[in-house]
């Protein structure tokens, strides 16, 4: 007997595989199980499922069971064997786990040895499946890249097209509007500059149209005293590189400024053509001090002072004017009707702040002689319904979470809340702030007045509707309802998972979506984060990821993705690994800011460098030149000179595809 056959039968080692694998066969096979009797038990009860959903509708059961279990001893013991550890069945779940159990068996050498379902989607299946759902909702796959681009419209969209097709021409496939902003007038010509652009660029970009939803926010604030403050330019060591730019105007014109002002100020009388360059009008300010501010230009419409104080000044002073040899006089105006000043609330940790049902004025807490609060700080709330929800020791945010607080107890009208987080000196609460209730079961209706309202122009003229404050599979039948009574169930549903009760209830979601032909998820990871505590973002991120990859949705990666490039024209370290970490999904959102074409354009760089390398959550092994950087031994030629040259090859003809490129748009 050969020497390799004698050692398969006889050393101990054999038993032990063989018992092992016979255990990891036999763990699966009940995996299995559990997987058939979900998908009997749940399919039976969604009977009106699009049938063309019904197969992913099943690997999302799938997936469900599969997950229901701590697979990670599974994991390395099938690795150990070189086989799939599961890690990347989210697509194909039955194949996958049916796949690797007549592995086992036959390595094994199992009498009985499964048949693989006919039914089960592939691997190639269920990339194309995902695909044509994702070609379905967000329209054609871009020529050079897989993910699409989508981008939120600023006001300014409704009266400038051509910044519309730029946007278009260096990238974006959807436009995003979100209504809780403008009115149908302002969209309707937003989305005839889109289709406008599509036509002459010869590239398709799909209308989302956000609903605004039961926004829960601070009310009003009692406003704060008529005063205007400027300052100038100082260094760190208090010299002033530029003095405050002041802009003066009559009170019965009221001109803007033709540029940026620090300070604009309405001046009563008839005192244009009193003023000359050079003069200097004197004042006390709010505060008791002695101020002036110096003429520089004068035009039809006003004047340009420049003042090197830092002044604070109120409604009603009193203006003199001294001028080169002559004694200071009264100037023939004094300062007009200032606007309010916006208020805030100062909180800090410890403290108490009331939120009211009534819909009255905040305002901040009133100190006592000794500088000790004698009356809380309050301000009310947008929705009153919540004051039916709320619960004792439920969490609290204001303000993107910028202030955190606990529920301390709850009377008619009136919410007693004590304040956990906030900055040491304190946080500024406004008026119209995001309020978020991760811990709270609301029974607001997802879909308010408006948002029906909304639906029938959105019916008309958009592609998708996004929807927002979606919890529950109660409100998806809510909506798919009101989109059948104004002929919009036509249209493509993005549910917004923006809340802890829609992360919970993600597959109860899904799967009732899935009763419309298309549908798709947008990760809104600003409030998500909020929501489930910004520790879990990252964690919470994947798993949507990878629900939705077995449930074959495309998913929609947003909230502020190169924010600091769409803002501020230069981006963060950071933002560029998330960006470059969102082409798992099947869609980027990016948010309005100045510099967003170029924000669109790197992005668009991004996307297709990463897809040679990631596609969902595999590694794409493609040729890694880093790996030919290898010192060559003694003797043998090195490849380092020519891989340089070659490199240098390469950077010149992508500069020259760009060019032409260029040239052909």
């Amino acid at each position: 007997m050969p020497a390799a056959t004698k050692r398969h039968h006889i050393e101990p080692e054999h038993n032990v595989t063989k018992a092992e694998l016979e255990d990891l066969v036999g763990q699966l096979r009940e995996i299995r199980a559990e997987m058939l009797e979900l998908e009997k038990a749940t399919l039976t009860s969604q009977p009106d499922l699009h049938e063309r959903n019904l197969q992913s509708a099943t690997n999302l059961l799938h997936y469900l069971a599969l997950r229901r279990h701590d697979l990670r001893d599974i994991q390395v013991r099938l690795a150990a064997h070189g086989l799939s550890s599961l890690g990347r069945a989210e697509s194909h779940v039955r194949a996958n786990v049916d796949s690797i159990e007549a592995i086992l068996s036959r390595l094994s050498e199992s009498t009985h040895v499964p048949l693989l379902s006919q039914s089960a989607l592939s691997l190639e299946e269920a990339a194309k499946t995902l695909e044509t759902n994702t070609r379905e909702l967000l329209g054609p796959t871009p020529s050079h890249r897989m993910v699409r681009i989508m981008v939120t419209m600023p006001s300014e969209a409704a009266d400038d097209y051509a910044f519309v097709k730029k946007l278009v021409a260096h990238g974006m496939d959807c436009m995003r509007i979100n209504c809780a902003y403008d009115d149908p007038h302002s969209w309707k010509k937003m989305i005839e500059h889109a289709r406008r652009s599509e036509s002459e660029l010869g590239r398709s970009c799909r209308v989302l149209m956000d609903l605004a939803g039961p926004k829960l926010r601070t009310g009003p604030l009692s406003p704060g005293p008529r005063l205007l403050k400027w300052r100038p330019q100082r260094t760190l060591y208090g010299g002033i590189t530029a003095p405050a730019r002041i802009w003066l105007t009559s009170t019965t014109s009221n001109a803007s400024p033709p540029s940026h002002a620090d300070a604009c100020l309405p001046i009563t009388g008839k005192w244009m053509d009193k003023l000359k360059t050079g003069d200097v009008l004197k004042f006390f300010d709010a505060r008791g001090s002695s101020r002036s501010m110096t003429a520089v230009e004068g035009s039809t419409d006003g004047w340009w002072a420049e003042s090197t104080q830092t002044t604070y000044i109120g409604s009603g002073t009193l203006l003199h004017i001294a001028q080169p040899g002559k004694p200071l006089k009264p100037f023939p105006g004094r300062i007009g009707r200032l606007p309010a000043s916006e208020e805030h609330i100062l909180l800090k940790e410890g403290q108490t702040l009331l939120l009211t049902k009534a819909q009255r004025m905040g305002e901040p807490a009133v100190l006592d002689e000794k500088g000790a609060i004698s009356t809380a700080a309050h301000v009310s709330l947008t929705l009153p319904e919540i004051f039916n929800d709320v619960q004792p020791g439920e969490e609290i945010w204001f303000d993107d979470g910028a202030i955190g607080g606990v529920v301390n107890s709850v009377h008619r009208g009136k919410i007693e809340v004590k304040i956990t987080r906030a900055r040491p000196r304190g946080s500024k609460l406004r008026a119209d702030k995001g309020v978020n209730l991760p811990d709270t079961k609301l029974s607001l209706a997802a879909l308010t007045e408006k948002d029906c309202d909304d639906l029938r122009f959105i019916a008309k003229h958009a592609d998708l509707v996004g929807y927002s404050f979606v919890r529950t599979a109660a409100d998806v039948r809510a909506l798919q309802q009101q989109l059948a009574d104004v002929g919009g169930d036509h249209l493509g549903i993005i549910l917004k998972i923006e809340t802890k009760r829609a992360f919970e209830q993600l597959a109860n979601l899904l799967l009732a979506a899935m009763r419309s032909p298309s549908a798709g998820v947008m990760i809104a990871r600003g409030d998500l984060a909020i929501e489930c505590g910004w520790e879990r973002m990252a964690e919470v991120q994947e798993e949507v990821l990878w629900i939705c990859e077995a449930a074959h949705m495309p998913v929609i990666w947003a909230t502020q993705v190169l924010e600091t490039l769409a803002k501020e024209g230069i981006p963060s370290r950071a933002e560029i690994t998330d960006a470059a970490m969102s082409e798992r999904a099947e869609c980027v959102m990016l948010n309005k800011g100045p510099y967003i074409i170029e924000a669109v354009r790197v992005l668009d760089n991004i996307l297709r460098r990463m897809e040679a390398h990631q596609s969902k959550k595999r590694s794409m092994l493609r040729h890694l030149k880093l790996a030919d950087y290898l010192s060559a031994p003694a003797g043998q030629k090195s490849s380092l000179h020519s891989e340089e040259l070659d490199w240098d090859a390469t950077k010149q003809q992508v500069a020259n595809q760009s060019r032409t490129q260029s040239q052909t748009k």
